[in-house]
């Protein structure tokens, strides 16, 4: 991976409201964008903005059924970035979760 890749990876995590979304798709899996504007309190323009810059970045993945995108965490990027503590927050409990 080139520092270029890191770097669009860390500035995607460099925000507040990116990290709530990422956190609710962690809570929630595969969600609909319809869903996940009600969840975080954004109209669908801003939240698209910043699901936009997660999917570039890799973060999440994107699923379109009919004329709804479906968005999921990346766990295997977001376990690659993040360390334990911190990829917990974006791990599901389960029984082979690190908290």
């Amino acid at each position: 991976m080139s520092f270029n890749e890191y770097e669009q990876k860390f500035k995607a995590l460099a925000d507040q409201k990116r990290l709530q979304i990422l956190y609710e798709l962690c809570q929630r899996g595969n969600t609909c964008v319809c869903d996940l504007t009600e969840i975080v309190d954004m109209p669908q323009s801003k939240l698209s903005y910043h699901l936009k810059i997660l999917l570039d970045a890799g973060l999440i993945t994107k699923e379109t059924k009919g004329t709804w995108s479906y968005y999921e965490l990346n766990s295997t990027e977001i376990g690659a970035l993040l360390s334990e503590q911190l990829c917990c927050i974006f791990r599901p409990r389960a029984a082979d979760s690190c908290c």
